[in-house]
């Protein structure tokens, strides 16, 4: 009998060994297609840019670095890509760290819906956050109309919009944490004799550290690579190194100069995501957590509640105020002229009536984010082991890559890259969706991975053993329990590809065009009639991302709804 069931576990080991190897075979297997995918449509094209601008007469001419930084202009380039990033970055963690203890800590009527509106910034394209803040700060804007006062050719507009943007960053990102933080560990220092100050100094802080850092990276690499907002505001004034990158590229024509900045750009860029991920898992295993729906409670007290009111209207100042701006401006002509206006052609910047982009952009996002949901759920799933080698964990890293790296030469790398079978697709449709799926993965790998790491692998082992193939432990084990993640992820692929500029605005083709390009051609043009319709597509795709949020937000779980 003794001799039966040592036989008996011995063989179940074995197929706990063999079911281990199995799902080891399995992860490397879907692995491939993500890294097929990522290899042929974002190195490739970026490698071939960067070829092209750095290698003459067949042989490498890396003295060029040294050259292009020589340059005055190149030196300032830099040094305002960083400093605005550095400025934009605190003044975001600033304004934004009183409203994520605000949503961590109290419980009060419309709180979530106000989690919803401080969120629609940050799914909105880059194009429309810089047509509100024109249409708020600029020229014949609501400050220069009520105390004439013009921001769009200072430093401050560009600033305060990328502060609207990344605002939800630092609510989600540490707000999430400070939610599931114990509070008893505060007041039993307040109790040992700690003042409030001392004691959040001293306790919650520490704790809040690695999230106000993630946060505080992640709003530096979004600032850092800032395209649209600095395109629309800064004017010829103000260039960060993607909107130079750009410039050097469509206007000048130096390749040489446009590769040596986007290897800069990634270096940094790089950088950056590593210090970011070693904050994240210090994050995840540095703290105990306890339900965030045991934490929040009413306001008491004159200051809290003066809190929740100093951050109700910060929120209705700069995340309300230009976003009603830009609605009120596309509503400027009588009878919705602007609207109007946008189903005939002009036979200047369009080839078709200004309305057919939000058809392209609606069709081409579908398909973005049906690549998107497949690779990235793909990836996630083969990165859900946590104690994956560093192949893997690198891998985790290459994932995010396409959020740093400059969108304007993966749109260009394309143009240059893929030109000759058997991927030759300069012609094709899918050109456009293809890219704007590289930004769309990121956002569904880390809207899955948490979700998918939470599956208990007992089961999937069980189920191994069982006898179930990796597919079939997926479809029933996995696949259950994360479907609303699933769905959410699906949502932000498909705003975040709704709204990508950089890349998009060079392979749409002019009988083709996506909003966010439609609206940067239409305030490239002088007259009232064009800057209206530009407001008035902007508005149109500000509605579409904001429905699409609010279905994200019946959708989200505690798990899923992170950034």
């Amino acid at each position: 009998m003794d001799l039966t069931r040592t036989e008996v576990a011995k063989g179940a080991a074995a197929e706990a060994a063999t079911g281990r190897r199995r799902g080891s075979a399995a992860r490397l297997a879907l692995m491939a297609v993500p890294v097929a995918f990522f290899a042929v449509f974002f190195a490739y094209p970026v490698a071939a840019i960067v070829a092209r601008g750095l290698k003459i007469d067949g042989a490498w001419q890396f003295g060029r670095i040294g050259e292009v930084l020589a340059q005055s202009g190149v030196r300032h380039v830099l040094w305002f890509t960083t400093w605005q990033a550095l400025a934009s970055t605190a003044l975001t963690l600033l304004i934004a760290l009183p409203g994520a203890y605000v949503f961590a800590r109290f419980d009060f009527p419309g709180k979530q819906v106000l989690r919803a509106v401080v969120t629609v910034p940050f799914v909105l394209p880059t194009v429309v956050v810089g047509t509100a803040f024109l249409a708020l700060v600029g020229r014949g804007g609501l400050l220069d109309e009520l105390w004439g006062v013009r921001l769009d050719t200072t430093v401050w507009a560009i600033l305060l919009a990328h502060v609207f943007f990344n605002y939800a960053v630092v609510v989600r990102t540490v707000g999430g944490l400070w939610s599931q933080l114990d509070p008893r560990q505060e007041e039993a220092a307040r109790m040992l004799g700690a003042s409030r100050l001392k004691a959040w100094r001293q306790v919650t802080l520490p704790a809040l550290a690695p999230a106000v850092a993630a946060a505080g990276l992640m709003v530096f690499l979004f600032t850092f690579t800032s395209f649209g907002v600095v395109q629309i505001l800064g004017g010829p004034t103000f260039s960060t190194l993607e909107v130079e990158i750009y410039r050097q590229t469509s206007q000048i024509f130096d390749l040489s100069t446009a590769a040596v900045l986007t290897l800069i750009q990634f270096v940094a860029v790089a950088a950056i995501l590593a210090v970011h991920a070693w904050t994240v898992r210090r994050r995840e295993t540095a703290l105990r957590l306890v339900d965030a729906a045991t934490t929040a409670r009413r306001p008491r007290g004159s200051g809290q509640w003066a809190l929740l009111a100093g951050v109700l209207a910060t929120v209705a100042v700069l995340l309300v105020l230009p976003l009603a701006v830009l609605v009120e401006r596309s509503l400027g002509a009588p009878g919705f002229g602007y609207y109007r206006a946008l189903t005939r052609e002009d036979g200047g910047a369009f080839l078709v009536p200004p309305i057919e982009a939000i058809g392209n952009s609606l069709q081409y996002a579908v398909a973005a984010t049906v690549i998107a949901v497949v690779i990235g759920a793909l990836a996630a799933t083969a990165l859900t082991r946590r104690d994956a080698g560093r192949f893997v964990r690198g891998f985790d890293a290459l994932l995010m890559l396409p959020l740093g790296v400059s969108a304007v030469t993966v749109g260009f790398g394309f143009l240059i890259a893929l030109d000759e079978p058997p991927l030759d697709l300069r012609a094709s449709w899918i050109l456009v969706p293809l890219a704007q799926a590289l930004v769309g993965v990121p956002f569904v790998v880390r809207t899955m991975l948490p979700v998918l790491r939470a599956v208990d692998g007992r089961l999937r082992e069980a189920a191994a053993v069982l006898g179930a193939s990796p597919w079939r432990v997926w479809r029933e084990v996995d696949l259950p329990m994360v479907r609303r993640a699933l769905l959410v992820a699906a949502g932000f692929a498909f705003a975040v590809s709704l709204g990508e500029f950089g890349a998009t605005v060079f392979i749409a083709r002019p009988d083709n065009p996506t909003l966010p390009v439609a609206v940067a051609r239409l305030l490239g043009r002088p007259g009232d009639m064009n800057y209206g319709q530009a407001m008035a597509l902007s508005t149109i795709l500000m509605l579409v991302c904001a429905v699409a949020l609010v279905v994200l937000e019946r959708l989200r779980t505690d798990r899923s709804g992170e950034f």
